[in-house]
């Protein structure tokens, strides 16, 4: 939020430099990111003078340049070529003298300097209008009035503005503050605590009255719940053109562009009070009526942007007694809104529900200065105020006349809210004590009425425009961030309990497996739960979460895999040039199930590119399906979850992959991602995902036993085999072979090797593969293990088909 330092004048008598205005408004919970610098001219006229042309004669070497000399208020007149058609002697002009700054029209900078120009020495320039940002007229220089002084500075003759303006990052519950009313509210009762007593000036609206009443629009409200306050007043006989400067300036100061002196005006009545209002050509209000009202879901509605859209049932609609003008505190219509033709208007000031102008705005994707406004809560009593103001400024602007008394419809006013404020809540919560005298003082500058003080505490009436101070520590964290949170002191002796929990508890477990894949050079990311609906495969669009107000169409549904956020994640880093990844995240999936919703715990791995950085001293190498498959034992064996069961599987979202299961159970899948899913992503290199239900694993720990034996006294001895095999058969099969052959001293079998290719028959292949023996009781001889050898030879041979190489 934009707010102008000179604005906020009007509101305070302050002379503050800009910074330290600031730091308050800052440590009052305004918090300023930034002051930036605002011109109506650029430049503001620095180093522009009035000149006066004393001579001007034709340049000696150029057809269409003059040769002058000027008198700028200086010992000697400057002598200046110009080329303009319509310099003359005698003429006052603006003179940018050496040293000065101008801007081109696109912003760029460039500076006068002293110069030859066609071998004559030019010592200036005089300006036309557009060079100096006064205009847009270069048809030749400007003249000025006569009677002007040379030398006088040009930004004393026109209205240039300097401004200052502060961007207030506004919390969302301030809604008091969206105005610059409401921040120089808030300056006020912090500079009271500085013991600086200033007078908040309100704009008069006593001399409002009503000039005639030609042209009465009847209105009829027919929900108010939806509309709880409505007002309106009409304005004839008014000539739509552009504002006048000083409008202008205060707008464009806040980043606004100048319409129309009309629109204008409601926009600045916004921006100074926080109250949005609308214009209404009240020529194109068939019926002379405003309805208020909502429409047939489906009915079509064309905004101002050009746009036909379709309403919803629940959309607040402004309405003449034919069709719909406008969606009430979101956007105007296109064929009901002032143009250079309107003679007359209806000026609407309302107070609309916040919710459901928030429902129409997200339905609609609009967000605009009213919806925002609207969403957040406004005053429902400064709606009378700021139409009264803005019918004053209009009617002074352009010339109208009031023509009708002002319509308000009103049925229910809201219960002031009253709170019970103790003194006791108040150290307990802040953890010191405030002198009472100070926390009055407080209450008082925030317009918090005090209606009774007893010895424990303060009745307090809250004021309309505090939406958000609904309980007792609402109106503590109002006393405190005007008591400034720097005055309170820190206590030397800090007291905490120790809390006893579980070794298995969630956040534990996943430090330990964080610190493991960190170690193994991946990076945690966190990524957003909510994700695009063209993101969720197809075999689970009908279990997706949709979210019944989203915030955009790339945020409508709630991820049902980790798989659609993650590669997100990796396409954005792909297309930086960062192909090397090692991911995990720690995070959720939601899907609907047939007796309501699932949310599940899940971390999810993606890996894709090389395993390890280029390097001298090492060889670049890609990841693979085994790499992904180490990486997901690294962490099972971390946990202690041993005895998995691994089965072959192919999700929709895999091209290939395994699961590790325990009791029946699924902990964990992985495989490579298919390239249907990379292509939603547009992602061409080949990424392998895992994915943990981490739930699951949660459970499998917490019932595990974990069982501790001693390291065996005795060594272990490796033997291989070189199998020729058929092309058919698995490791699978030599692994279980192996273990049913023998079961007390085998202790690991692994396969190092595999061949395919030269000096081997058709549809043969070659496995080496390694034997781990071992006997805890004793050292193993050869002759034990030459028999063991020869006994798993013997099986290979009948079962497999085996021969040694």
């Amino acid at each position: 939020m934009k707010i102008s330092y000179n604005w906020l004048k009007q509101f305070l008598n302050i002379d503050w430099d800009s910074q330290k205005t600031g730091e308050l408004l800052t440590d009052l919970g305004l918090e300023v990111e930034g002051i930036s610098k605002f011109e109506s001219v650029k430049g503001s006229l620095k180093g522009i003078v009035v000149g006066h042309v004393l001579t001007c004669e034709q340049h000696p070497n150029a057809d269409r340049l003059k040769l002058t000399t000027v008198d700028v208020g200086q010992e000697t007149p400057l002598q200046i070529v110009c080329g303009a058609p319509n310099v003359a002697a005698g003429q006052k002009v603006p003179v940018a003298t050496i040293g000065t700054t101008l801007y081109t029209t696109e912003g760029e900078a460039w500076v006068i300097k002293k110069g030859k120009i066609r071998g004559e020495e030019s010592q200036g320039m005089i300006c036309a209008e557009d060079e100096i940002g006064l205009g847009s007229s270069h048809d030749g220089i400007m003249i000025l009035n006569e009677e002007l002084k040379p030398g006088t500075p040009c930004s004393k003759i026109f209205d240039v503005v300097d401004d200052e303006v502060f961007e207030i990052g506004l919390t969302p519950n301030r809604a008091d503050a969206m105005s610059h009313f409401g921040v120089a509210r808030d300056l006020k009762a912090g500079l009271e605590q500085k013991e600086i007593l200033k007078e908040l000036v309100t704009p008069s609206t006593s001399n409002f009255s009503i000039d005639n009443r030609s042209l009465k629009i009847d209105v009829e409200v027919k929900d108010s719940h939806l509309a709880p306050r409505y007002c309106g007043v009409t304005i004839t006989n008014i000539i739509v053109q552009d504002s006048p400067d000083w409008l202008k300036n205060r707008l464009k100061a806040i980043g606004l562009s100048p319409i129309n002196n009309v629109v204008d005006v409601t926009n600045y009545v916004l921006h100074e009070l926080g109250q949005p209002l609308h214009a209404f050509d009240a020529s194109k209000i068939k019926g002379n009526k405003i309805e208020v009202k909502t429409l047939a879901a489906g009915t079509k509605f064309k905004t101002l942007d050009g746009v036909e859209r379709e309403l919803h049932a629940e959309d607040l609609m402004i309405c003449d007694s034919e069709k719909p003008m406008c969606i009430a505190g979101v956007f105007g219509g296109l064929n009901s809104g002032v143009t250079e033709n309107t003679s007359s208007i209806f000026l609407e000031s309302a107070y609309f529900d916040s919710i459901a102008i928030r429902k129409t705005a997200k339905r609609h994707g609009l967000n605009t200065d009213a919806s925002f406004r609207f969403e957040r809560g406004i005053d429902i009593n400064m709606a009378e105020y700021a139409l009264k103001r803005a019918a004053l400024l209009i009617r002074e602007i352009t010339g109208g006349y009031i023509s009708s008394e002002i319509v308000d419809l009103y049925p229910k006013k809201p219960q002031e809210r009253q709170v019970f404020l103790t003194f006791d809540k108040i150290y307990n919560l802040i953890g010191q004590e405030i002198p009472r005298d100070t926390i009055k003082s407080i209450l008082s500058s925030l317009e918090i009425r005090i209606n009774n003080v007893t010895e424990s505490g303060l009745g307090l009436t809250i004021p309309t425009y505090r939406v958000d101070v609904t309980r007792e520590v609402d109106v503590i964290e109002e006393i405190l961030r005007v008591y400034g949170y720097n005055n309170i002191d820190f206590k030397e002796k800090l007291n905490a309990s120790i809390a006893t929990t579980s070794r298995f508890e969630n956040h534990r477990i996943q430090d330990i497996v964080g610190n493991t894949l960190a170690a193994k050079g991946f990076y945690e990311i966190m990524t957003n739960s909510l994700v695009s609906v063209d993101t969720i495969s197809l075999q689970e669009e009908s279990l997706a979460v949709k979210m019944l107000n989203p915030l955009s169409s790339d945020l409508s549904v709630m991820r049902t895999s980790m798989l659609s956020s993650g590669l997100q994640t990796v396409g954005y880093n792909h297309n930086r040039q960062k192909t090397d990844l090692k991911l995990f995240e720690f995070g959720k999936t939601y899907k609907k199930i047939t007796n309501g919703h699932e949310e599940k715990r899940h971390l999810a791995l993606y890996v894709s590119g090389e395993r390890n950085q280029n390097s001298w001293s090492t060889v670049s190498k890609n990841t693979d399906f085994f790499y992904i498959k180490g990486i997901v034992e690294t962490i099972f064996d971390r946990l202690g979850i041993k005895d998995l069961e691994a089965l072959p599987q192919h999700p929709h979202q895999l091209s290939e992959g395994l699961s590790l299961v325990k009791n029946k159970t699924t902990l964990a899948t992985f495989g490579l991602v298919s390239k249907k899913e990379l292509k939603k992503f547009d992602l061409k290199q080949e990424v392998f995902f895992a994915d943990f239900d981490w739930d699951a694993i949660l459970e499998t720990i917490s019932t595990q036993n974990v069982t501790f034996r001693e390291i065996p006294k005795f060594p272990e001895v490796t033997r291989d085999f070189a199998l020729l095999l058929d092309d058919s058969v698995s490791f699978q099969k030599v692994y279980d072979i192996a273990w049913k052959t023998e079961k007390s001293l085998l202790k690991k079998v692994n396969l190092f090797d595999v061949y395919t290719g030269k000096n081997l028959p058709e549809g043969k292949k070659s496995y080496a593969v390694s034997f781990t023996l071992l006997d805890e009781e004793k050292t193993l001889t050869d002759k034990q293990i030459d028999k063991i050898m020869g006994k798993l030879l013997a099986q290979y041979q009948k079962e497999l088909g085996a021969e040694l190489r």
